[in-house]
């Protein structure tokens, strides 16, 4: 039996997730299994109508860990965006990717944190009302925050920017100054 047939015995809430997300596609995202591992999914995310990421196009990656649903993924833009809730690195802050239980600092209720009652497809409708409403109040992008609050407008000019050049068919071309 291969590794990612074990994979599939090991997590049937996460196959029936993909399978599903397959049968009933959500026009805002895509998604699928890189290099037919069940734990690693590409995102495909379309910038949200009406923002500055509007007709973007980002790529993410999405790792699950071996005990889903009892622990959240990780989800991850491999395409550059500015956005306060993103670490420069793409790594996605979200209240809902945070582990179950009492938050440490305080600053979230248990209740918006991880639940096994997440999905995929509700972390990732959760991640672009994110992306349509930036919380400038708890930032990983301290920068990105700043920017928002302070100057608005450069804050969105610089997120369209980021969403324009995700549209380029390579990647690669994309220059890293794009999000600071």
């Amino acid at each position: 039996m291969s590794d990612s047939d074990k994979a599939r015995n090991e997590n049937g809430k996460l196959l029936k997730e993909l399978r599903d997300l397959s049968k009933n596609p959500n026009p805002s995202f895509s998604v699928g299994l890189i290099e037919d591992n069940l734990y690693k999914w590409n995102i495909t995310m379309f910038g949200p109508t009406d923002t500055p990421y509007d007709g973007g196009v980002f790529q993410a990656e999405m790792a699950f860990p071996t005990d889903y649903p009892f622990a959240p993924p990780t989800l991850t833009f491999k395409t550059d965006i500015w956005h306060p809730n993103i670490y420069k690195d793409g790594r996605v802050c979200i209240s809902i990717l945070h582990s179950a239980g009492d938050d440490p600092h305080g600053y979230e209720d248990a209740g918006e944190r991880w639940s096994p009652a997440q999905t995929v497809e509700t972390i990732l409708i959760s991640v672009l009302a994110m992306l349509s409403c930036p919380n400038a109040d708890s930032p990983a992008n301290i920068d990105a925050a700043l920017e928002l609050r302070n100057t608005p407008k450069v804050f969105r000019r610089n997120a369209r920017r980021c969403a324009e050049l995700s549209m380029e068919e390579a990647p690669s071309k994309v220059p890293e100054e794009c999000c600071k």
